[in-house]
């Protein structure tokens, strides 16, 4: 049964449409165990546990503690009794509300998707157990309240547990629009609340792909092809066969790519045989470029004028009309996801259908991929979804690669063992997909007050969906929004703006990264800002607070983090602050970053974090997000860099694609905005923030602006 919300109602706290969606009809409101639930979200056993069914995988940032928050709240459940149990792949039961009918995590969605949908569910078990307990007691409901999980009547002091009236609760009406908690009445929301997966992880009993064990199973590593593009021309498997315990090897094709993949019992023994094939590779239509063609490439289209993707005024007339112009060029490289767990996914084909073990994280994409690949319907494939160790994207890739290859292996074995597919950490660096590389040049044009009058954008850099399911729907007029979020909604007010696109069809794989577009839009704009207060003398905050008198979430978080910083007090000389902003996924981030001389090199020793994202249903998960979206983002900052040679990528592991070390990550002090709002994005927001105002501190300490990263590439070394 399907109950639509009021969508006045939604709209106004969500902008979204929510369903709550129940099994079965409202007079047999169990599940096949028999257990209460009232909805496809919350089950409640006769042991008085509350298994919430979460549609979001797990990959560190918190899924399995906010949602479940949501519904405990509504119920008026004890913490303690709260369990997790990860959603199947059902697009109509379990679909991503603010992607359509589609189920997957992503865009830092989880929180936005449920806050709704949870809670009424939360809600209308509450009710349910309440009516179930009047009945059985013979009183009025509204004499009947519940606390931690105990349901009570307090005149006849008379008390019982959830799973006491479970049963009871199971042949109740489902309410349709069950009443909601105000913000005062929160108890649960708001606080901080253990992890539920926080034992398990630090016991080792959590269960990843990596961990997954089936009879027979078979572990395959595979020979991609040496250059993007490139097919398999021959191959010769003698020696490959010869290493003891090589079971076999295959020839696989998927849409996205072919291979050769070596199965044995174990990794080792399958990596030693990949090691010892020979294969002979057709690069006849192989990409062949290096990373420094393509940025000269990207030169020569950012001197012309791109495809519209905002315009206000006209700032080509203002800039020739303006007393002093500035321009700047910023340079950003492809960059790797680096997931601490490889790409990895356990098929097994049986004759009813497809078995696919993963830390999943786009069920609707994957499960209509495979099945196309096998020939099968989509619901004949049958995703479980584990634990993931990271992603930031790289598990939703919209080809479904690395899932295809081992559903295709398996294909190719016969079907007749498990497969589970393992990439190496030189698989996932050499053939997976990377952040596009950018160039962006822009020009500002100043009145003879030093006031900012005209700004000109231009980006250059490859669509991440061009060519996917997604370009219909969000490339509008030959503009992708992921490339130009962040600088086509820019917040500042200038009288000419124009942000132009240009999109380059290069043969070298992307897709989104953590944060996405404003990985490189909000260091471009959050820079260029940062050198036009300099050049007219201008404080950087008081110039940004000036541009941004029409969004008072910028202003509050920019103000929050710079008075706890000590913003425009006296710094000690070697010492600088440098500071930036932005919006994305509906959360604004300000941040502070406070920067000294450590002998030839520099040291960040501090970073202050402001946060809008809403209600803060965990702060403690918020902070969390906060310090690891700045860890990821000053890694990228400091040295990430995937570059090319003659179209191969040079980097294989963390030696020369390293991240950021324990004594390299700053202090970081987070605070969170209040907010009555929906909650909004926590996992990426903080991540396009800190490059941007570790470069504006490194500006005011040196006076040279940095205008490509990584740092590492400019000759700075971070201590």
């Amino acid at each position: 049964m399907i109950e639509n919300v009021s969508r006045r109602e939604f709209f106004r706290q969500s902008g979204a449409l929510v369903l709550a969606v129940a099994f079965g009809d409202a007079s047999a409101q169990t599940d096949a165990t028999g257990a209460f639930a009232p909805s496809a979200f919350v089950k409640i056993g006769p042991d008085s546990v509350v298994t919430v069914v979460v549609t979001h995988v797990e990959m560190g940032q918190g899924t399995y503690t906010g949602l479940p928050t949501l519904v405990a709240e509504e119920l008026d459940a004890d913490w303690s009794q709260m369990r997790i149990e990860p959603a199947p792949a059902d697009a109509k039961r379990y679909s991503n509300l603010l992607w359509g009918e589609a189920q997957g995590t992503g865009g830092s969605t989880s929180l936005a998707n449920s806050w709704l949908q949870l809670r009424q569910a939360g809600a209308a078990a509450r009710v349910m157990l309440v009516a179930a307990a009047a009945e059985r007691w013979n009183v009025p409901q509204g004499e009947i309240t519940v606390t931690r999980g105990v349901v009570e009547h307090a005149a006849s002091q008379r008390k019982a547990s959830f799973g006491e009236l479970a049963a009871g609760a199971a042949t109740q009406v489902l309410p349709s629009e069950p009443p909601l908690k105000s913000a005062k009445q929160f108890v649960l929301i708001g606080q901080p609340a253990q992890r539920t997966d926080a034992a398990d992880k630090s016991t080792g009993t959590a269960v990843f792909t990596q961990d997954m064990k089936l009879p027979g199973m078979l572990t395959a590593v595979v020979l991609h092809p040496p250059r993007f593009g490139a097919r398999l021309a021959s191959f010769d498997a003698f020696q490959a066969k010869q290493v003891p315990g090589v079971v076999d090897v295959v020839r696989f094709a998927t849409p996205a790519r072919e291979g050769l993949a070596v199965l044995a019992r174990d990794y080792w023994t399958a990596s030693k045989g990949r090691a010892a094939l020979v294969a002979e590779w057709d690069e006849s239509h192989a990409f062949q470029l290096g990373s420094a063609e393509i940025m000269a490439q990207y030169r020569a289209l950012a001197a012309k004028p791109g495809t519209p993707a905002r315009t206000v005024g006209d700032a080509g007339q203002a800039l020739a009309g303006a007393a002093k112009t500035l321009e700047a060029a910023y340079e950003f490289p492809y960059l790797a996801h680096a997931a601490m767990e490889p790409m990895n996914c356990v098929v097994a084909l049986k004759a009813d259908g497809c078995d696919i073990w993963n830390g999943e994280q786009f069920q609707t994409a994957d499960q209509a991929a495979v099945a196309k690949l096998l020939g099968m319907p989509p619901s004949h494939v049958r995703l479980h979804m584990l634990f993931a160790g990271g992603s930031f994207g790289r598990r939703a890739n919209p080809q479904s690669d690395f899932v295809l290859e081992a559903a295709a292996i398996a294909k190719a074995l016969g079907g007749n063992l498990p497969v589970k597919l393992v990439w190496a950490r030189e698989d996932d660096m050499r053939a997976g997909y990377y952040r596009p590389m950018y160039l962006h040049t822009l020009a500002a044009g100043l009145d003879a007050r030093g006031n900012l009058v005209a700004w000109r954008h231009r980006i250059v850099g490859q669509s991440i969906l061009a060519g996917t399911a997604f370009e219909s729907a969000m490339v509008k007029d030959g503009i992708d929004a992921t490339s130009v979020e962040g600088a086509a909604n820019l917040p500042y007010a200038i009288p000419n703006l124009a942000v132009e696109l240009h999109s380059t069809k290069i043969g070298v794989p992307v897709q989104w990264w953590r944060s996405v577009g404003s990985t490189h839009t909000a260091f471009a704009t959050e820079c260029f800002l940062d050198e036009i207060a300099h050049a007219t003398g201008k404080d950087p905050l008081a110039l940004r607070l000036q541009l941004l008198e029409k969004h008072p979430r910028h202003r509050a978080a920019l103000e929050l983090a710079a008075a706890r910083a000590g913003w425009g007090k006296r710094v000690a000389p070697g010492r600088a602050l440098g500071l930036a902003v932005h919006e994305s996924f509906g959360t604004v981030v300000a941040q502070v970053a406070e920067v000294r001389k450590a002998g030839q090199a520099m040291r960040l020793e501090r970073v202050v974090c402001a946060v809008d994202c809403g209600v803060a249903v965990n702060p403690n998960i918020v902070a969390m997000q906060m310090e690891s979206g700045i860890g990821f983002g000053l890694s990228a900052a400091l040295s990430g860099a995937i570059t090319l040679k003659e179209g191969r990528v040079e980097q294989s592991n963390f030696h020369d694609y390293p991240v950021l070390r324990m004594p390299q990550m700053p202090s970081v002090e987070t605070l969170i905005v209040p907010s009555n709002a929906a909650p909004s994005g926590v996992g990426e927001p903080a991540t396009p923030v800190i490059a941007p105002a570790l470069a504006n501190a490194l500006l005011a300490l040196r006076g040279q602006p940095i205008r490509a990263l990584p740092l590492s590439s400019q000759g700075l070394v971070l201590a």
